[in-house]
């Protein structure tokens, strides 16, 4: 039987990191570089706008990687 208490910090950390990244997204559109980064790929033609922010989600995922990797280091 896995240890609740455990799985109980898991959740806790879990619901944090969330919450960093709902921050993140929310205020995303004011700091001016978070999607527009060299290598954000923007395409318009006619009525049809694509937009992948690349560059923004590696570098997102890399600080995501990092933060969690200090925070379950042993």
């Amino acid at each position: 039987m896995p240890d609740l208490n455990s799985i109980g910090k898991s959740i806790v950390i879990i619901g944090l990191i969330l919450v960093l990244l709902g921050g993140i997204i929310m205020v995303g559109g004011k700091i001016g570089f978070i999607g527009k980064l060299p290598g954000d790929m923007y395409f318009e033609k006619g009525n049809v706008k694509f937009y992948f922010p690349l560059v923004t989600m590696l570098l997102l995922s890399f600080i995501i990687t990092v933060i969690v990797n200090l925070i379950f280091r042993h």
